[in-house]
């Protein structure tokens, strides 16, 4: 029985992976900010994850279990390079497949960038992956408190941002 539930997970994993690659390639990216390398994080997430398929308790859990992977891969991927992209916007623009949650106000992108990445990866993983906050805090490993307070200094952060983006434009 064991086996056929681990082919059973095995299934609904690749079903999985091909309904939503291009959401774990934008969070790849979020974090390398290069193609190739969001490319191979998210390929060595997917093999990590097949590799520890059977550890999976339920189908139900593999979202959130899914997106520990690939956030933990891209923070390894970054110390183990230990360097930091720069991407333009029209390459980022190119890069971001047309869906209603992409965000086109490119202060808020600008805002996002300028967040120190414990901020930015809630907000990324909240609102643009739509993940509930107890799911926040089971993928970054912190607890549930720790994961609002850093929602809310990161709303903080980003409403001073675009506060100073906006107030420069009326006067520039």
């Amino acid at each position: 029985m064991k086996i056929r539930n681990a082919f059973q997970h095995e299934e609904v994993f690749v079903q999985f992976i091909r309904e939503q690659k291009e959401r774990f390639y934008l969070l790849a990216y979020s974090y390398t900010k290069n193609e190739q390398d969001a490319l191979d994080v998210v390929q060595d997430s997917i093999q990590k994850a097949m590799l520890s398929l059977d550890r999976l308790e339920h189908v139900t859990y593999m979202k959130s279990w899914f997106y520990k992977i690939v956030v933990r891969t891209a923070i390894d991927f970054l110390r183990k390079h230990k360097r930091l992209q720069v991407t333009d916007d029209d390459t980022l623009h190119y890069l971001t497949p047309a869906q209603e949650d992409v965000y086109e106000n490119i202060d808020l992108e600008h805002a996002l960038e300028e967040l120190p990445q414990m901020y930015r990866e809630v907000i990324i993983l909240h609102y643009f992956e739509d993940l509930k906050l107890a799911d926040v805090a089971q993928i970054l490993d912190i607890k549930l408190s720790t994961t609002k307070s850093r929602l809310y200094k990161a709303l903080k952060l980003l409403k001073i941002q675009l506060e100073d983006v906006k107030g420069e434009s009326t006067h520039g």
